[in-house]
């Protein structure tokens, strides 16, 4: 019996393929460990099949309530409190990414097979360039990171703005108290991870306008996540020492809660901060007096710390796939397509979920050649 062929753009073709893209990109994704589709999870997420380009999701961003109670035969009737209920907006749009299959030598090859490097493409592109999008939004800036997708022009997605933290939301290395006062020793400390952990869970103590960060729950135990950019990561780590590292490994293993995903790739735990590093970390050049020292901003995160929308094209799958023939028939081209939208969370005009903090970072590398 002959093999079946599913020709160019067939339905079926195009519905394994949509979803089998979706699917690689979720498992490889940096950010899947701390995404869920509940406000516990440091990205929440929603999925709206019926939503199109141009759309508009709305997430409650739940706040704690923090009047008394009554006590003995008082009457409770009259003291209930409303449920502070903030509601957040993200808009979606369309974005897509197309590859060519090449001319008549590239044809000669199996439809089955042009699908199979095509989809392998798609997804490296799709799966860098969402997990970068992440980063700047969470960030508040592009930065000068040279290897991104965007450039560093790019102001976000959809009319979802890229929006700096806000002056409770952004600490400094060292004794630094601005990107101006920053000098190149102010760099990543075991210290300043502390520091920003008692940042976010005194915040409405420093200033009344704020709440505090809410941390996610692993297990009944409550825990932050900090990213840092990979220059970051080897400061602290000279910082601390192999004996001080083994401690903060250590501390991770042995945490409550550690077979949680937030601990998948986890460099260790300093308080209730789980540490990770990540390539992506937006970095900056033109910090300290001079505008002239190197830095990075690693991102103290807590529960819904971001939102992240789909819509979809084809009401099936989040991802979208096409199958096309351009140049009369000669050249098999293959696109990916989603609809979605992200922002950082704010209440009022002021972070909910993350804490900015910058510290002076550079390659600790010697420069080679002349």
């Amino acid at each position: 019996m002959g093999q079946t062929v599913v020709g160019l753009n067939d339905p079926r073709a195009v519905k394994k393929w949509s979803s089998t893209l979706a699917a690689e990109i979720g498992m490889e994704d940096y950010w899947s460990r701390f995404t869920g589709p509940n406000d516990n999870a440091v990205i929440q997420y929603k999925t709206d099949l019926e939503s199109g380009a141009g759309d508009r999701l709305s997430f409650d961003l739940s706040l704690r309530i923090r009047g008394e109670g009554v006590a003995g035969d008082e009457r409770v009737d009259g003291t209930a409190e409303n449920l502070r209920l903030l509601s957040d907006e993200v808009r979606v749009d369309q974005y897509r990414k197309q590859v060519s299959a090449g001319g008549t030598m590239t044809r000669k090859r199996v439809l089955h097979d042009l699908r199979t490097v095509a989809k392998d493409r798609l997804k490296d592109w799709w799966r860098e360039y969402m997990e970068q999008v992440r980063f700047i939004y969470l960030s508040g800036a592009r930065g000068i990171n040279a290897n991104f997708i965007v450039g560093t022009d790019w102001a976000g997605h959809a009319g979802n703005n890229v929006e700096a933290p806000d002056g409770d939301h952004i600490l400094f290395g060292g004794a630094a108290v601005s990107k101006a006062t920053l000098t190149e020793a102010d760099k990543m400390s075991r210290t300043l991870v502390e520091r920003a952990a008692v940042q976010a869970e005194m915040l409405q103590e420093v200033n009344p306008d704020c709440i505090n960060m809410q941390p996610t729950m692993v297990d009944g135990a409550p825990h932050y996540v900090m990213v840092m950019n990979p220059w970051q990561t080897h400061d602290m780590r000279q910082e601390a020492g192999a004996a001080g590292w083994m401690e903060l490994q250590k501390a991770a293993a042995t945490a409550l809660g550690a077979s949680s995903p937030i601990f998948k790739g986890g460099l260790g735990m300093i308080k209730n901060v789980v540490l990770h590093e990540n390539r992506w970390g937006i970095r900056f050049n033109d910090y300290g007096t001079g505008r002239n020292v190197q830095a990075a901003r690693a991102l103290l995160l807590g529960r819904q710390a971001g939102v992240m929308a789909y819509g979809s094209a084809n009401r099936e799958t989040k991802f979208n796939w096409v199958e096309e023939l351009k140049d009369a028939g000669n050249e098999p081209v293959f696109t990916g397509g989603l609809i979605y939208g992200f922002k950082k969370t704010k209440f009022g005009n002021r972070d909910l979920g993350v804490i900015a903090v910058d510290t002076a970072a550079k390659n600790p590398n010697p420069k080679q050649g002349g």
